[in-house]
């Protein structure tokens, strides 16, 4: 796959270049934390399912579909919305299965100031630590360092309450505006607090190579969306071309990563889908 061009193109601002620069020198510093404290490739990262895989099992019984995924044997789960539940029913609900929140894809809007208070408050009481945005787009590079630094913005608050925010991967943020990934004049000017949640399918999509993007931004990859590519609808992880050896090895030295989350979003059967993507898993020691 065609490697994406540096983000120290010509066209990035000195502005850029410089909060760049020191990101640069904090994910140093974080990959050598990451050496000193014994990380190697081998380590257990626990595993959850993004509940968009099986979001008309959800829509339909929800309490069901989490005693289906907790008996399949997964940890935890990331929402894909809330099915009209408040955040205790939620809380109750993984509580009766013994499974913990990994995450949540909350929209942009969610995430400004005038509304991250509430949405703090309601992962607190879900027991969720992990604010997700799933979807942004921008035109221009303006666009993106606005984002950038909105989501900077929300980090003290984020941080207080014990919380991290971060961005999920498309296909359209490889695309490149003047010279340089969207992805990369957004994370290129974010906090390394800010949470780099790729998607290895999505990355693929965009025409970048998934361990290449990793491998840019040690200790970011706090949780990543593991999704097949490459072999077909029913494709699950290792059916497809991702390199899993690499991205593993990445996430398990480098990445600082605390959950992996399984997506699958085209299969027939999308709970033996996400079944088939936990024995994959399994077959591969990662569980």
């Amino acid at each position: 796959m065609k490697a994406m061009k540096p983000v120290f193109s010509s066209s990035v601002s000195r502005r850029e270049f410089l909060g760049q620069a020191a990101l640069s020198v904090s994910a140093l510093a974080l990959a050598a934390g990451c050496a000193d404290s014994g990380g190697r490739a081998g380590r257990k990262i626990p595993v959850g399912v993004q509940l968009y895989s099986v979001r008309e099992q959800c829509k339909q019984d929800l309490p069901g579909t989490l005693a289906a995924i907790a008996q399949i044997g997964y940890h935890g789960v990331e929402f894909a919305g809330y099915h009209g539940r408040t955040a205790q029913e939620l809380r109750q609900m993984l509580d009766d299965h013994g499974l913990v929140a990994c995450g949540t894809h909350t929209p942009y809007e969610t995430l400004l100031a005038d509304k991250l208070a509430e949405t703090i408050e309601f992962n607190r009481i879900l027991g969720n630590k992990y604010l997700i945005c799933p979807w942004m787009q921008g035109k221009t590079r303006q666009d993106w360092l606005t984002k950038a630094e909105q989501f900077n913005d929300a980090v003290p608050a984020a941080q207080a309450a014990g919380m991290w925010v971060g961005y999920h991967a498309h296909a359209h943020d490889f695309q490149q505006i003047d010279g340089v990934p969207a992805w990369d004049l957004f994370f290129g000017n974010t906090r390394r607090e800010v949470i780099m949640q790729l998607d290895t399918s999505n990355c693929a999509e965009g025409g970048a190579d998934p361990v290449e993007v990793l491998k840019r931004y040690p200790g970011r990859a706090i949780t990543i969306h593991l999704k097949a590519n490459g072999g077909g609808k029913e494709a699950v992880i290792g059916e497809d071309k991702v390199d899993w050896p690499g991205v593993f090895q990445f996430c398990e030295t480098q990445g600082g990563t605390e959950w992996y989350i399984v997506e699958h979003e085209t299969s027939q059967d999308p709970l033996d889908a996400v079944k088939r993507s936990f024995e994959a898993l399994r077959q591969m020691n990662k569980v």
